[in-house]
């Protein structure tokens, strides 16, 4: 009975050890080293704040916002993909065969086209349809040199200038494989000179 009871003490010993030390590393150690890495290794702890010339916070390089000029103005601005809520990711429900997402495509379509003075027939995909989150900062190198003459003519530039701007904020395949070309919208319309309103108390600048 003393050796039975001995076995099990051992076991139990044994199991709860086991317990303590997978808590110790499942439940702590695992969760605090993702933390860490995503503090140091990757901007998005933090979602990519951009900041201006000035150090005002204008945007996040993960999260692609659409700005639209004052009414009856004209438009200087580098557009994007379309988007949805910036505080809420994710697609629609709208599939490929969708009647109100193709009448919605060609509305895109034809507002683009009449926007940029181009065939609606040469306006790309990513101008027209979401990324799957719905909140993508980039667009394709065609939907940019798209809008180039509206942006020389509309900034006083000409347009190998923007097309220099775009070309600086243009990114290529990840390890030349992953991936597509693509263009931050945010930094080509700081590059052009749109910059934040002065900073409120509410939102001082960086290193204050």
């Amino acid at each position: 009975m003393k050796t039975l009871l001995r076995g099990f003490g051992r076991q139990l010993l044994v199991g709860a050890t086991i317990l303590l030390a997978f808590t110790a590393v499942l439940g702590i150690g695992y969760p605090v080293l993702v933390w860490g890495m995503s503090r140091t290794v990757a901007e998005s702890a933090d979602g990519a704040v951009v900041y201006d010339a000035a150090g005002c916070p204008v945007g996040s390089a993960l999260i692609g916002v659409d700005l639209e000029p004052a009414a009856g103005q004209p438009d200087p601005f580098l557009h994007g993909r379309p988007s949805g809520d910036p505080a809420v990711s994710g697609a629609s429900n709208l599939g490929p065969n969708s009647p109100q997402l193709r009448d919605l495509v060609n509305e895109r379509r034809a507002t683009i086209a009449a926007r940029e003075g181009v065939d609606p027939a040469a306006v790309p995909a990513d101008a027209v349809t979401g990324s799957g989150s719905g909140l993508d900062p980039n667009i394709s190198p065609a939907y940019a040199a798209l809008q180039i003459p509206r942006l020389a003519r509309t900034n006083g530039m000409t347009v190998e200038q923007v097309r220099a701007i775009v070309d600086r904020n243009t990114a290529g395949r990840q390890l030349g494989v992953l991936g597509v070309p693509r263009v931050n919208v945010l930094q080509v319309n700081l590059d052009l000179g749109h910059r934040a309103p002065a900073c409120s108390a509410q939102s001082e600048p960086r290193g204050r």
